[in-house]
């Protein structure tokens, strides 16, 4: 198999100068258990930490966090892309890409922005439009413009009448102030009927948008942090915490409302941080990295999909694993700090990760994306 590789360059600290291209097995062969190897870069750019595939076209997506972009790439030979359009600004430190038919999804770890960004039919992207969030009803700021033009309007006989949205909106501020945390957006998923959700790991939300707007916030346990999520073919959605070392499980209720409906702790060690949640493929075990420790958590996936019950920790092999994904027999992780990428293989009996099978060096890497031969 080969996998895109994202990396960070330079420009963050890292030695990576461009996408590379990481074979796991040979080109031809559907397993990634095979002696592992990377490439020539495949295209040129500057901390391409998150890669995104287009759908249906031979197009790539990747988010230049140090320069607060996403560039498209388009592919014309069976390992060349070429850069498709310009560059779109879309924020401070967008870390993660989820592509579209006709839209990027961009989250924003820098400045908690959530940026779609339009598609044309080539998949070259367009416009960038940062979405707001808005549960219900005006922003905080719009009701307090609302309340003082209708002050305006009855006189100051009846003003008292009239919330004083201002106030509140200040007060609510000064409560919330001595935990507030910076708003750091950090993944986007798509789920069935439109639906978007997104993660905040500085304000412990999840938030669910349709057609750009935001119809429910979901908060989490203060100082959780939730990272990235996976959705499971019952159709429950799991989230990996970053600050707790936890999955939460959730679903939604028959109003569509999406609930808490389990969760386990993954036994990280104080000073951990989590970082990717990935699934084996018949959805029986998730697989969750934490840094720090440097170990990946098996997680039983039990019931109609609302139990989880942790059966291991185990050695992911390398420092720091930023991004993991499961292949059938075997797990791949970006080990960042050590500036490689091992293999890991899945006991079939038991379902956890084992002794590192093949490693190799690979500059700063921070995502892996599967890459069709």
């Amino acid at each position: 198999m080969r996998f895109l590789l994202g990396g960070y360059s330079a420009d963050m600290g890292g030695s990576a100068t461009g996408i590379g291209l990481l074979d796991a097995g040979g080109p031809d062969s559907p397993l990634a258990s095979g002696p592992l190897g990377v490439d020539r870069d495949v295209a040129a750019a500057l901390s391409p930490s998150w890669i995104a595939r287009h759908p249906s076209l031979d197009v790539v997506y990747a988010a230049l966090e140090g320069r607060g972009s996403v560039r498209a790439y388009r592919r014309t030979g069976e390992t060349a892309f070429v850069p498709l359009g310009a560059e779109v600004a879309v924020g401070d430190g967008p870390c993660h890409v989820l592509a579209l038919e006709d839209a990027l999804i961009v989250s924003c770890h820098g400045d908690g922005g959530v940026v779609h960004v339009g598609l044309a039919a080539d998949g070259r992207p367009g416009a960038a439009r940062r979405w707001a969030a808005v549960v219900e009803g005006a922003p905080a700021s719009d009701l307090a413009s609302a309340a003082r033009a209708l002050r305006a309007i009855v006189g100051d006989e009846y003003a008292d009448f009239v919330p004083h949205a201002e106030a509140e909106e200040a007060d609510a501020a000064t409560e919330a102030a001595p935990s507030t945390r910076p708003s750091r957006a950090h993944q986007a998923a798509s789920l069935p009927g439109g639906l978007i959700v997104t993660t905040d790991v500085g304000l412990d939300l999840l938030r669910f948008w349709r057609g750009g707007r935001e119809i429910q916030r979901f908060e989490l346990p203060a100082g959780t942090g939730p990272r990235h999520v996976r959705s499971h073919p019952s159709g429950h959605l799991y989230v990996v915490t970053e600050y707790s070392g936890e999955v939460f499980a959730l679903a939604p209720d028959v109003s569509g409302e999406w609930r808490l409906v389990g969760g386990a702790q993954l036994g990280a060690y104080p000073g951990d941080a989590g970082a990717e949640l990935a699934m084996s493929r018949d959805g029986a075990f998730l697989y969750a990295g934490l840094r720090g420790s440097d170990t990946i958590a098996t997680v039983k996936v039990r019931g109609g999909g609302e139990t989880l019950n942790p059966i291991a920790l185990a050695e992911s092999g390398t420092v720091w694993p930023r991004h993991h994904v499961v292949e059938r027999d075997t797990v791949l992780v970006a080990g960042q700090r050590a500036d490689e990428v091992v293999s890991l293989a899945i006991d079939e009996r038991t379902g956890v990760p084992g002794r590192v099978r093949h490693r190799t060096i690979a500059p700063s890497p921070t995502a892996l994306l599967a890459f069709p031969g």
